[in-house]
């Protein structure tokens, strides 16, 4: 799949990204930590709800059942609590399940012996 989301739009998606990683951790946030990662967090977005409903919904959906997903729910919270649209967020995660399962796929190494 072609990424036809304008770059300006993709560089957001990635400072968002950045941001929720950095503030996520292995355990419960301070109050104040999570309001100045929720505050980062609407500053950068300048009202682009559907961006932060991307990273939440890719990254909850990628990490399903793998060891770092209580860090993508708590990042994924992160973007809800910043304003994220909500409604967005299922799809999101289905293609974050998409891609997880790309991901995991063993590289393509031409066709088999005796075939070419």
């Amino acid at each position: 799949m072609i990424n036809k989301q304008p770059e300006a739009s993709r560089i957001l998606i990635a400072q968002f990204t950045g941001t929720v990683r950095h503030h996520a951790k292995r355990r419960r946030l301070t109050a104040d930590v999570e309001t100045a990662a929720v505050a980062e967090l609407r500053e950068l977005a300048s009202g682009r709800s559907d961006l932060l409903a991307d990273v939440a919904g890719v990254m909850e959906g990628f990490a399903e059942g793998e060891l770092d997903e209580p860090l993508a729910r708590q990042a994924a919270q992160m973007c809800r609590l910043a304003g994220a649209d909500e409604p967005l967020i299922p799809q999101w995660i289905a293609e974050g399940k998409r891609r997880s399962e790309i991901a995991r796929m063993p590289p393509y190494s031409g066709p088999p012996y005796g075939y070419e």
